[in-house]
C-alpha cells in the first residue's frame, strides 16, 4: 500500500485538528482545538461526520441537517485557503491531514 499524496492511504486513520468558533466550543463545552480520526480519505465530508460523531450537539450546526449542506454564514478555512465553496469530497490539503496544520470552521460576518 502507498501513502497518497492527499492523506492516508484507504483505510488507514488521519488525526485532523479542528478550530471552532467560540459560540460552538461553548455549545459542545469545548475547552479548545479538537482532534478527530478520519478513516480513509481526509475530506470536508468526513471530518464533519467524525466531528458530528464525536459532538452531537453540533448536528445542524454547521451543516444542515437534512441536505448536509455547509450552512451559509459558516466558512471552512485550511492552509491559507478559503475551502468553503470546495467540493466537501475533495481531499483535505495535505498538511492539514497529517495534523500539521488545523481545519478553521469561522462564523462568517455579515451586516453593516
Amino acid at each position: 500500500m502507498t501513502d497518497s499524496p492527499t492523506g492516508p492511504p484507504s483505510g488507514a486513520t488521519a488525526t485532523v485538528r479542528i478550530k471552532l468558533p467560540a459560540h460552538l466550543r461553548k455549545l459542545a463545552q469545548i475547552g479548545g482545538e479538537i482532534t478527530v480520526d478520519v478513516t480513509g480519505p481526509a475530506t470536508q465530508r468526513t471530518v464533519l461526520d467524525a466531528l458530528e460523531r464525536s459532538y452531537p450537539v453540533l448536528r445542524g450546526t454547521i451543516r444542515d441537517h437534512g441536505t448536509l449542506r455547509r450552512r451559509a454564514f459558516v466558512r471552512y478555512f485550511a492552509c491559507e485557503q478559503d475551502l468553503s465553496h470546495a467540493s466537501p469530497d475533495d481531499p483535505l490539503p495535505e498538511p492539514v491531514t497529517r495534523g500539521a496544520e488545523p481545519l478553521l470552521i469561522v462564523g462568517a460576518m455579515a451586516g453593516g
